[in-house]
């Protein structure tokens, strides 16, 4: 067999998923949710198998061609393509994907910025799903894309659950679009501005780093002056925007 023109699973960052209680739990999610699905990163067809059987139409690529001609045979009920990540039209209700460990914040950062999507399912590091999910604290790109899209995390799987072993585990995160925004969606541009000022701001607590005009917004919202930006829910961000 030629060697794949993208490089092997090493040069593709791949880590392809082997965990059975995961790949039940990831089957779940999807069914709870409607409409196609588009799965990023389909590998050996350890969860695409799966999809297919759950009677949906399934559109899975995979950067690695010999992997892509060898689902299409096994699965001739799905729609297996060879396309980059960053690049397919992500134009499909549900996203499913066993990120690459190395492409979890680009692909992510095109997700929540790109798309017509409504729901998402996603394997990432453990540190990535936490921090989303605003576990210990939310990062600044879950503060400014909060208000549009609700983070749940659904467990941990160990880093043995994949081959070639990682060094890090990984995090099971769905990622929803929220029926009715915290923010006016043409403010986003804005807004974002904003919790970037907010987060690198100078000042001990979140009194000290925003302006007064916004003090009453905050004390109306609960936040504690001496609490930190990684700190605020989505909803006291909205507040502060807002009011």
């Amino acid at each position: 067999m030629s060697r794949p023109v993208h490089g092997g699973r090493h040069e593709l960052g791949q880590n392809f998923l082997h965990h059975t209680p995961t790949i039940d739990r990831i089957v779940r999610l999807v069914r709870e949710t409607d409409g196609p699905v588009l799965e990023i990163g389909a590998g050996d067809g350890a969860l695409t198998k799966h999809l297919a059987a759950l009677g949906r139409d399934v559109l899975a690529v995979d950067l690695d061609e010999h992997r892509v001609h060898r689902l299409r045979r096994r699965l001739p009920s799905v729609a297996v393509v060879r396309a980059d990540a960053l690049r397919v039209p992500l134009d499909r209700p549900v996203v499913v994907g066993n990120l690459p460990f190395h492409l979890t914040t680009p692909i992510l950062r095109r997700l929540l910025a790109d798309g017509g999507w409504t729901d998402a399912v996603l394997l990432t590091q453990w540190e990535v799903a936490r921090k989303r999910a605003g576990v210990g604290g939310r990062t600044m790109l879950t503060a400014q894309t909060a208000p549009w899209f609700d983070f749940t995390l659904h467990g941990r799987v160990p880093a043995a659950g994949f081959r070639p072993k990682p060094s890090v585990d990984g995090g099971l995160l769905t990622v929803s679009r929220r029926r009715f925004p915290l923010v006016d969606p043409a403010e986003r541009a804005a807004y974002e501005r904003f919790v970037r000022a907010v987060f690198t701001g100078r000042g001990r607590g979140i009194a000290q780093i925003l302006p007064k005009p916004r003090h009453r917004a905050m004390r109306a919202a609960g936040i504690p002056p001496t609490a930190l930006p990684r700190d605020l829910t989505p909803r006291q961000w909205a507040a502060l925007w807002n009011g």
